[in-house]
C-alpha cells in the first residue's frame, strides 16, 4: 500500500503561483512514475504533468511552460511548482503513484482556485 498527502492548495489571483506538495510512505520502492492530475467541476481527471524515478518529466500542452515538476526521493515527495496561473488551472490536484505491476494510487486532493 502506498499513501499520498498533498498540500499547498489555496486561493491566489490570476498570474499568481502556487507550490504544491506530495508526500508518499508505505510501499514506494517499487513507484515508477509520480505525478499531477487536476479535475474540474464537470470535467474529467487530466494529466498535469509526470516525473519518472530516474527525472525524466512530461506536462500537458495547456501548463508547458508555466508549471514544473519535481522530486526529492530522499523526502519521498514530489512538487509542482505553479506560475502565472490562471483562472482555468482552478480544480482539485491530485497526487499520483504509479507501482511498476499495480494499479495507481491517488492522494485525496487539494483544492486549487484562481481568480479572475
Amino acid at each position: 500500500q502506498v499513501q499520498l498527502v498533498e498540500s499547498g492548495g489555496g486561493l491566489v489571483q490570476t498570474g499568481g503561483s502556487l507550490r504544491l506538495s506530495c508526500v508518499a510512505s508505505g510501499s514506494i520502492s517499487n513507484i515508477l512514475v509520480m505525478g499531477w492530475y487536476r479535475q474540474a467541476p464537470g470535467q474529467e481527471r487530466a494529466r498535469v504533468a509526470t516525473i519518472t524515478n530516474t527525472g525524466i518529466d512530461t506536462y500537458s500542452d495547456s501548463v508547458e511552460g508555466r508549471f514544473t515538476i519535481s522530486r526529492d526521493n530522499r523526502k519521498r515527495s514530489i512538487y509542482l511548482q505553479m506560475n502565472s496561473l490562471k483562472p482555468e488551472d482552478t480544480a482539485v490536484y491530485y497526487c499520483q503513484a504509479f507501482p511498476m505491476g499495480s494499479a495507481p494510487y491517488w492522494g485525496q486532493g487539494t483544492q486549487v482556485t484562481v481568480s479572475s
